[in-house]
């Protein structure tokens, strides 16, 4: 296994540990957030690993199709797990409905994209996506950070981290939402092409055919 399939599944790896941070049977609770910093830690790192793996196989060559099967599909599960267990860890920042619109945009996109690949096209990555996945991170932090903290003081600086979190998350949907109807008018034009190039592909050979003697 080449290295940056390694790091995607290490990102795979931090999934459970993750799940488990966020759980009331992480023994490491404490009075001044260890479990919430620990885990935000971890998340951030995780999310540092899904732009590596794919830098270092490209820089490297070292593009297999391993790890275009598991680096999706670890950012997918990685996404996934952290939302659900946020609705049960901070159901004040994370409802219920905002997970499914999240988590439904991921699953929409990764649709959509498979049947692109077996139309032969591809669904380039769009500004808006790469938007969504700052605020994704962000919002994912802060409201793990927001289970314990209100805000943070430092001095005459106040840091709202409830309100950063609740704006973060519901920018996020935001974000995610618009991103998804530009994928879905991006991929609608590109197969509504692909669909007249074959009925005009298949035009011609009728063609060619009642042609030949």
């Amino acid at each position: 296994m080449n290295l940056p399939n390694s790091i995607t599944m290490s990102r795979i790896v931090m999934i459970p540990l993750l799940l488990w941070m966020l759980s009331p049977h992480f023994p490491w609770q404490g009075p001044n957030g260890q479990a919430e910093i620990l885990a935000s830690v971890l998340f951030v790192l995780a999310s540092i690993t899904d732009g590596l793996d794919g830098y270092l196989a490209r820089k490297r060559g070292q593009i297999t199709t391993m790890g275009m099967l598991l680096d999706p599909l670890a950012d997918k599960i990685m996404v996934t797990a952290a939302l659900v267990a946020l609705v049960a860890y901070n159901p004040a920042v994370v409802k219920v409905w905002i997970a499914v619109v999240i988590i439904g945009r991921e699953f929409l996109i990764s649709g959509l994209r498979s049947i692109a690949s077996s139309e032969g096209f591809t669904i380039q990555a769009s500004e808006l996506g790469k938007l969504k996945t700052v605020t994704q991170i962000v919002s994912v932090v802060s409201a793990i950070l927001a289970h314990h903290w209100y805000d943070w003081q430092f001095g005459l600086l106040v840091i709202p981290v409830r309100w950063i979190a609740v704006a973060a998350i519901y920018f996020t949907v935001l974000v995610s939402t618009i991103s998804a109807i530009d994928y879905f008018v991006g991929f609608w034009k590109k197969i509504d092409h692909a669909s007249n190039d074959r009925r005009k592909s298949f035009v011609l050979s009728r063609g060619k055919s009642a042609s030949t003697p």
